[in-house]
């Protein structure tokens, strides 16, 4: 093999566990879905209203390791980035076949903070609306029994 099917090879790694990592996000969206989806259908069988607020545990659970997932997919990205030089201010030149994110820091790219990941746009308009939608049936119903006693 000469050095350029090595560094091909070695992009396809990387580009492999960026897609690993988009898969791992995908599959929390889905299981989140599923678990609202699995108590309204308890909740339409024995009318406890309880049902509508246990999901929003595993949501937020969820969103926070769905947050992970997509902050270790944008360090990624950011290697693959900088073993290609496509960026202008690469952050870290790595070894050959070195396959690590520790240098791609919140420091040195604002967009790989935790926080701001789990409160970009793309996570938050997901679960954000979920955990609404749950609470105002919750409420809705609650005030609908309130009323059906008086």
């Amino acid at each position: 093999m000469n050095e350029k099917e090595h560094k091909e090879q070695y992009l396809e790694f990387i580009q492999n566990i960026i897609t690993r990592m988009n898969t791992n996000s995908f599959q929390l969206k889905e299981l989140t879905v599923l678990i609202i989806t699995a108590c309204m259908a308890i909740y339409a069988s024995n009318t406890i209203s309880l049902m509508l607020l246990i999901p929003i545990i595993p949501t937020c659970i969820l969103w926070g390791l769905d947050s992970y997932y997509l902050q270790q997919e944008r360090k990624f990205r950011s290697l693959y980035n900088d073993i290609t030089k496509t960026t202008e201010k690469p952050i870290h030149t790595p070894k050959p076949y070195e396959i690590t994110t520790k240098p791609y820091t919140a420091e040195k790219d604002p967009s790989l903070s935790y926080w701001r990941v789990f409160f970009s746009s793309t996570i938050v308009l997901f679960y954000c609306p979920l955990i609404v939608i749950l609470l105002a049936l919750f409420l809705v119903l609650k005030i609908k029994c309130i009323f059906v006693i008086l």
